[in-house]
């Protein structure tokens, strides 16, 4: 059974309109994403995945290789 889970990360680094595209790409690379939504005014990235199959350390790496580190908003 999927264990869907909604992580909101805050996204460093992201200064134009095509920063939010990379970090989307960077994102959805991650096994067992099913969704990121990136919100370029609030420097976040609201990530929807299977918890069976990756983990927010996973999500925040993968932002962080792409040069946009990224923190769990807690």
């Amino acid at each position: 059974m999927k264990t869907a889970v909604l992580n909101v990360l805050d996204v460093q680094n992201m200064t134009c309109n095509l920063c939010p595209v990379t970090v989307k790409k960077s994102l959805e690379h991650v096994p067992g994403v099913s969704q990121a939504r990136i919100d370029f005014e609030k420097k976040t990235a609201t990530v929807t995945f299977d918890a069976d199959k990756t983990t927010a350390a996973a999500l925040v790496k993968a932002t962080t290789d792409a040069g946009f580190p990224s923190t769990v908003r807690k």
